[in-house]
């Protein structure tokens, strides 16, 4: 079943950046030596790109169903054709241009593992997850660590109603998502300074937020591989890596699990990741960010705007970088 709700944080079509330039979560984090490209390499990169060359049928504003205005309401949609050739996957490789290689990755049939701290452990296949689901459109302006946003329109779920499927118990106070690990078909896995399989998490508070939501399409289709097909996190008020794709595993554990990027760069990434514009990385200033699709540059917002909905899970703890790291 599919429902359209309008929730006043829902962003309308006319502010959605298209898909071409919803980069995944692993795009919010090109961040080792050479290897891997900076905001200013990849401004330039997109500076040539004409937000509507690459336009099709289906990524038009009027073919999505209204949504109540929010936040930025100049920004448009952007051409599917980008955020399908232009991504970070990095088990499929550290450039930008693997979505060739990333349709390699099997997603039928697809199951997800729940288990740790629930009533009963559990496996489920993705086609049956999707008949104890409504969905929704939802439309979410996102902001990256390399300093660019973007606004995409998500097909899928409130992660609150998976929690709920799940029957977590009183003592797990944390969701650890895992993301597919398959050296078969992932060559970026042969990379020996990540520690697979990609891990991040969240609290139980943060996850059954109004905002936190369950991908599994975009622009009123069914997920990208290069963009987490079949299922994936979408966290707007953080930084996009928090977003992990093509889950697998969803456990709920009691301690503050230690993720995939908090391993690789600590001194960079921490858990929390709420974007602050007050708190530079070693590698961006965080004050600005460049529009998608459009090329302007503007300051960017705490909680990337959507401070309303979720300042109050930080409420009592300390407002220093490490809440935003």
């Amino acid at each position: 079943m599919h429902v359209i709700r309008k929730p006043d944080w829902s962003l309308p079509e006319t502010e959605a950046t298209p898909p071409h330039l919803a980069l995944d979560r692993r795009a919010a984090l090109a961040t080792l030596g050479g290897a891997m490209l900076g905001f200013g390499q990849i401004g330039a990169a997109l500076a040539d790109t004409n937000a509507n060359a690459n336009a099709k049928p289906g990524d038009r504003i009027s073919d999505y169903p209204p949504s109540a205005a929010r936040f930025d309401p100049e920004r448009s949609l952007t051409p599917r054709h980008n955020v399908e050739t232009y991504n970070n996957f990095y088990e499929f490789g550290l450039n930008k241009d693997i979505w060739r290689k990333a349709q390699k990755l099997p997603t039928e049939p697809w199951t997800i593992r729940i288990d740790g701290m629930v009533e009963k452990p559990f496996t489920i296949s993705f086609g049956d997850l999707m008949k104890k689901v409504s969905t929704e459109t939802r439309i979410y302006r996102h902001r990256c660590v390399e300093a660019w946003s973007l606004v995409v329109p998500w097909e899928g779920f409130p992660l609150a109603d998976l929690v709920k499927l799940a029957k977590p118990l009183s003592g797990a106070k944390y969701l650890r998502f895992t993301t597919l690990s398959d050296p078969k078909v992932m060559p970026g896995l042969s990379i020996p300074f990540f520690p697979w399989p990609y891990h991040e998490g969240l609290t139980m508070a943060e996850a059954t937020n109004e905002l936190a939501f369950v991908g599994t399409g975009m622009y009123g289709a069914k997920m990208p591989r290069q963009d987490g097909a079949p299922i994936r996190v979408v966290l707007p008020w953080k930084y996009g890596f928090k977003s992990a794709k093509s889950l697998v595993r969803i456990e709920f554990v009691k301690e503050q699990p230690v993720t995939f990027w908090e391993k690789t760069s600590p001194d960079m990434y921490g858990f929390w990741a709420n974007v602050n514009p007050k708190y530079p990385t070693l590698r961006w200033s965080q004050a600005r960010e460049r529009v998608i699709g459009t090329g302007e540059v503007v300051p960017t917002q705490i909680y990337n705007g959507y401070g309303k909905w979720v300042a109050p899970l930080y409420a009592g703890m300390k407002q220093d970088k490490k809440l935003f790291m």
